[in-house]
């Protein structure tokens, strides 16, 4: 059995079980500079050209590893989904309504980026972040494993979604107001000598509200 005793492991120990699961796997490593972490690197799941990009991260000051995955709604989908919004809010509603029901029957966490109008988040959709953390307690090969299975398929049942109603798309991605409005608000912030924020867990089932999910591809 590939793991540790729960009280024996420590995060030198965890990034190096993970580190030869993903190779026995054939997964390749794509390391990250992140000084909120002790390791934090991309993978592909499933493995390949086609995989999505996953992030795995050993937050500091934690006994957990963070395994998420971000998805950008194309530019065209988006297009579709102001025009649903126009021509018919209610049924935008009840399809944003469904969509987030989608995602809490998966059982992960998760979070959605709607398009900002003046202060209100009304649409279109324009990303979801899928995510789940696994205590160095509960960490074995097959539960590392799985988690990716989870969120990969809580990530397609979304973006099935938004291919059936919104059709493929024009390829590009589509903007993301919350990240553009927190670039535009980070910039304007004076520049300061105190540490960086060591990375934690916010209420809206994300992990980090110190780290944004767009830095990691």
């Amino acid at each position: 059995m590939e793991s540790l005793p729960a009280m024996s492991m420590d995060a030198s120990e965890v990034e190096s079980l993970i580190r030869k699961w993903l190779e026995q796997e054939r997964m390749e490593i794509r390391n990250q500079d992140d000084k909120r972490a002790h390791a934090h690197f991309l993978v592909r799941y499933p493995s390949g050209r086609n995989g999505h990009v996953f992030a795995i991260i050993l937050p500091k000051d934690r006994d957990l590893v963070a395994i998420s995955s971000m998805t950008r709604v194309d530019g065209g989908q988006q297009e579709e989904m102001s025009s649903l919004m126009k021509e018919d809010e209610d049924r935008w509603q009840e399809w944003i309504h469904d969509c987030r029901m989608q995602l809490m029957q998966t059982g992960v966490d998760w979070v959605i980026h709607l398009g900002h109008k003046n202060k209100e988040k009304i649409g279109p959709l324009q990303a979801f972040n899928t995510s789940e953390p696994i205590w160095y307690d509960g960490l074995t090969k097959n539960e590392f494993m799985q988690t990716f299975r989870r969120l990969w398929l809580a990530k397609l049942g979304v973006i099935h979604e938004i291919k059936f109603t919104f059709g493929p798309g024009s390829g590009k991605n589509g903007p993301v107001d919350d990240w553009e409005k927190k670039k535009s608000a980070e910039s304007q912030k004076p520049s300061s000598n105190k540490p960086t924020k060591r990375i934690e867990m916010d209420d809206s089932m994300s992990f980090g509200s110190d780290f944004d999910p767009s830095d990691w591809v």
